[in-house]
């Protein structure tokens, strides 16, 4: 499941610089200035309810999960079968930044996992969110990225985004000799609808 490293905040903008003396900088002609570019469009705030991923067959109900006392992400529960889940501490899928949704690789018994999937991932292909309000959220795969635990990047999987994002998380880099995955694999989704 995804790295113990847990979810910081982007830090603040510095204040921007003032003239050393109290007289204001001239402030250049409307002309002069190019129009500032539009943020990306993105839908209002909704709670997640389930995901589908039509090109390799992925359909799930979303848990709500957020940080373990520790401060790591809390993961699915490991039955087979177990769905996917929402981090609660990310943007609902469709508002401004990145939402991030957790899934298991594997089953307890040995199966595919509800994210066994994602690396057959191609950019272009859609993963639809369905929203409480009963709107859904189309987001268009980008690529996907396979990080050692030990160094996930945690701003560029969490760090805030101008649009609408999506984040597809599971484990990677299973070990035979210890049983274990050393690895995440995130996939990187951009909203379309």
């Amino acid at each position: 499941m995804p790295s113990a490293t847990t979810p910081t905040a982007t830090p603040a903008p510095a204040p921007s610089a003032t003239t050393p003396d109290a007289t204001p900088a001239p402030t250049p002609s409307a002309a002069a200035s190019p129009a500032p570019e539009a943020l990306p469009p993105v839908m209002e705030e909704s709670a997640p309810v389930s995901v589908r991923i039509p090109s390799v067959g992925t359909e799930s109900q979303l848990l709500s999960l957020g940080l373990r006392e520790n401060g790591s992400l809390d993961v699915p529960p490991g039955d087979p079968g177990s769905p996917a889940a929402w981090y609660n501490g990310s943007p609902t899928p469709g508002e401004r930044g990145p939402a991030v949704l957790l899934g298991h690789v594997n089953a307890t018994d040995g199966g595919p996992g509800v994210f066994a999937g994602l690396r057959a991932l191609a950019p272009g292909d859609t993963v639809e969110v369905l929203r409480e309000d009963g709107t859904t959220a189309v987001f268009a795969v980008d690529r996907g990225e396979q990080y050692g635990k030990d160094a996930f990047p945690t701003l560029a999987v969490y760090g805030n985004t101008e649009g609408s994002e999506l984040r597809l998380i599971t484990c990677d880099g299973y070990d035979p000799a210890t049983g274990e995955f050393d690895d995440n694999y995130v996939v990187y989704a951009k909203l379309v609808v």
